[in-house]
């Protein structure tokens, strides 16, 4: 990973030396540098920007003022002569404070400290990403008597339960295997079948008409059991 780094500093001697040191640090990528805070501004808003190495004392617009219209955009590490402004640097969430003159070691540890921030931010934001659902499956699988059967889901017409069985009914043919209805309700996807009685599910793209209750699948008649009817007709009815 490497960050996009800005230096905003009102004299143009110490933007050399921090621009000098930007460049030898790896993982490090010196954006711009300013002397206007403004400036400074604009560059945040118009490109991506990951650390600023901030001046506090500055004409026009302080380092302290400058985080607060910035926000929390970037990472921030102030770079100051001044210590009193300790205090109030960390109050703003910046990285860390450089005191003048900055030696490189001490602006190398004060970067490494930015990286592991952003390093460990990135983690946590993966981390309580929200997941995506997963594309439903264009076939199943299922345990007959003597072997397991793929079923593509396009071919199913309708699911019966039988006793200890169930049956599912193709446009191949019946497949017949030993589990519970409610197995194999979990296996199909919602938005292609429902379950319309306590002992059938459908396919939806299978279904030629509905009458009184009634669904019509080729030649079968398959009722629609009344505790499921309301879920079934708001089903179609937003088809």
């Amino acid at each position: 990973m490497k960050l996009r780094c800005l230096v905003i500093d009102d004299k143009p001697l110490a933007i050399d030396v921090l621009a000098d040191y930007a460049r030898k640090v790896p993982f490090l990528e010196l954006a711009a540098t300013t002397t206007n805070p403004i400036e400074g501004l604009n560059i945040v808003r118009e490109q991506k920007i990951d650390l600023i190495f901030l001046d506090i004392q500055m004409p026009e617009l302080t380092g302290m003022q400058f985080i607060k219209i910035a926000g929390k955009q970037c990472k921030i590490v102030l770079t100051t002569a001044y210590t009193e402004y300790a205090l109030d640097g960390y109050e703003h969430d910046v990285v860390d404070y450089l005191l003048k003159p900055i030696a490189f070691d001490r602006f190398y540890r004060a970067a490494e400290k930015a990286l592991n921030l952003t390093t460990s931010q990135s983690k946590m934001d993966i981390a309580n990403a929200p997941v995506m659902p997963e594309q439903p499956s264009e076939f199943l699988f299922v345990k007959t008597e003597h072997r397991i059967q793929k079923i593509n889901l396009a071919d199913i017409l309708y699911v019966e339960a039988l006793q200890n069985y169930v049956s599912l009914n193709t446009t191949n043919g019946r497949v017949m295997s030993l589990q519970p209805l409610k197995k194999i309700e979990e296996q199909l996807p919602a938005i292609e079948f429902i379950r319309v009685h306590k002992s059938y599910i459908v396919s939806l793209r299978h279904i030629g008409s509905v009458e009184r209750s009634r669904i019509f699948i080729g030649d079968t008649i398959i009722p629609v059991g009344d505790s499921y009817r309301d879920g079934f007709y708001k089903v179609i009815d937003k088809s």
